[in-house]
Order: C-alpha cells, then sequence, then structure tokens
C-alpha cells in the first residue's frame, strides 16, 4: 500500500517517522517554508526535513488544491494527514482509492477544529486522545476508525502534546495495518454532540483573576505558546505554569506571597501559586528565582 503524508510541524513529525520506518512513505505534502527568526531566515518544516533527509519526494504548495495531479502522478492508495493546516477539497480527497485519514488530537466529535489540545485543557477535562477519522468535506466530521485515549491530568500544553504526537504515531501505525487488512469498521460521529474550538489568539491567553481553577487551566492550555499573560506596573509578565493554592485574605490580583514554594496570588475564589514566568523580552524564571531577585514581591499587584 502506497502513502502519501501531510503534515508540517514538529507534531506531525512521530507519525510520518512511524509511517516510513513500517510502510514507507511515497511523498510528502508540506506548508511552505516560512521566514523565522529576527533575520527571517526561509526555514522549512520539520516535516519536510525530514522528508529531504530521507530521499522522500515532497509538494510544498501553498494550495494543495491546486496539486491535484502531482497528488495523482504517485498513484498513492491513501493519504495521511496529521496537524497539516490546509482544506482539503473533494478532487483532493477522490485522488486516493482508500480514502484519505486524519489523525485528530481529541475524542471526536469533541473538540473539533484548530486547537483541540488547549481546549481539553481549558474545559477540564479528564481524558483526551487521538481520533483517526475519514476526512470529508465538512470539519472534522468524518466516520472514527479508531481512538486512542490519554489522561490529561496537570500537564501544559506542551507535555500534553508530546504525548499526544506520540499517541498520533501508534494510531497512525495501526490505522494503515487495519486498512491493508480491509479490517475498516467505521463509527459514525454524534453530530448532536459535537464541539467546537478555535484558533487561539494572543488576546485568549490574558489572565483574569477571577475563577483560580479557570485561571490554572488557562496557564497550562497556553504553554509554551502563546503564553497566558498579565502584567505587573505595565510590563507583561508570561506565565508558564502555575497550581492551585489555599485561599488568601487580599483583593483579587494581589501577590500574597512571594519565595521559594511559589508566588501567590489572590483571585475572586480562591489563589493560585506562579511556579515559573518570564517578564517580556527578559529570561524564564523559577519562581523561587523571581523572588529572590525582588522582581515580584508580596503586594504586588498583578492585572
Amino acid at each position: 500500500m502506497k502513502i502519501i503524508f501531510a503534515g508540517s510541524p514538529q507534531y506531525a513529525l512521530p507519525s510520518l517517522k512511524a509511517l516510513h520506518e513500517k510502510f514507507g512513505v511515497c511523498a510528502v505534502v508540506t506548508q511552505p517554508d516560512k521566514p523565522v527568526g529576527r533575520k527571517k531566515i526561509l526555514t522549512p518544516t520539520p516535516v519536510k526535513s525530514y522528508a529531504l533527509e530521507n530521499g522522500i519526494p515532497v509538494i510544498d504548495s501553498a494550495r494543495i488544491r491546486d496539486c491535484v495531479e502531482e497528488l495523482k502522478s504517485f498513484g498513492a492508495d491513501i493519504m495521511i494527514t496529521c496537524a497539516y493546516g490546509q482544506i482539503l477539497t473533494r478532487q483532493v480527497l477522490d485522488a486516493f482509492p482508500a480514502g484519505v485519514w486524519n489523525l485528530h488530537a481529541s475524542l471526536l466529535p469533541l473538540f473539533r477544529g484548530a486547537s483541540p489540545i488547549q481546549s481539553a485543557i481549558l474545559a477540564g477535562e479528564e481524558y483526551t486522545g487521538v481520533t483517526v477519522m475519514k476526512t470529508e468535506e465538512a470539519l472534522d466530521s468524518g466516520d472514527i476508525l479508531l481512538i486512542k485515549r490519554c489522561a490529561v491530568g496537570d500537564k501544559t500544553c506542551g507535555q500534553l502534546s508530546e504525548e499526544l504526537s506520540a499517541l498520533s504515531a501508534e494510531a497512525a501505525v495501526e490505522a494503515v495495518e487495519h486498512i491493508q487488512k480491509g479490517n475498516v469498521q467505521l463509527l459514525l460521529q454524534d453530530d448532536s454532540a459535537a464541539t467546537y474550538c478555535k484558533k487561539i489568539k494572543k488576546e485568549d491567553a490574558r489572565i483574569t483573576f477571577v475563577c483560580a481553577e479557570s485561571a490554572v487551566r488557562l496557564i497550562k492550555a497556553m504553554s509554551p505558546q502563546p503564553l497566558a499573560y498579565c502584567f505587573l506596573n505595565g510590563v507583561q509578565l508570561n506565565i508558564y505554569d502555575a497550581e492551585r493554592a489555599c485561599c488568601e485574605q487580599a483583593e483579587a490580583g494581589e501577590v500574597v506571597r512571594a519565595d521559594k514554594r511559589g508566588i501567590t496570588v489572590k483571585c475572586a475564589d480562591g489563589a493560585i501559586n506562579i511556579l515559573k514566568a518570564q517578564f517580556a523580552g527578559g529570561k524564564v524564571l523559577s519562581a523561587a528565582d523571581l523572588a529572590n531577585g525582588r522582581k515580584i514581591k508580596a503586594g504586588d499587584i498583578l492585572d
């Protein structure tokens, strides 16, 4: 069975590696090179870099819909997509006799859309996972081939993404094995239970010190990017990790303790303990370093 893989970021790389090592991938579809860093150096996606290193042909068009004939030229049976980031037209879907299959980082029909990992954390879900679905034209609505689950726990988005990335690789190999054997029993999604998530914007990451649980979820969901933030004396403070803390008598946003154990900030209904943070343009520091350097002290107000 000939496979084309479509994906772009680091998240998709384990799936590509697993598929190529197990079955061989005949071509890769990815996003075009983008300028990176202050010098705006054109840089290939991690998926493209791997493909070039391993002699896999690459299609890196900004519009996959313009590449249908090129896709067909490889004679692939299926395409597996993971964090690819482009909408597939009917012409693209029809180019693969055994279908196009997507590795989506949620337990569908929950969190269809662009930010399923962040959304699972924000919603306080106990579990999330990876769904392998047959791609259709409607957003993440295709029939389900298989699901793999994992606990959300107290992980940041970065930590959970790493776990789900590895789980996606397992799911990708398992899915192709099922398809090769003709063991394809699909489960219809319950559209009435579907929830949707949008692309995260920077303004979505602003912390309001109202609900302590919501503040912790926001911080974890936005770490390591775009990073949850607030302000201290007009200077932006990016927060990488936090946990719930004991309630203190103070006004919302007030720092009630700053030492090696953490930086405790009062919320309207409780408190949070900041564990790691960074002033805009500065180094990422532990709570102990922030407190020792008197960068944040008891009595400060975060807003």
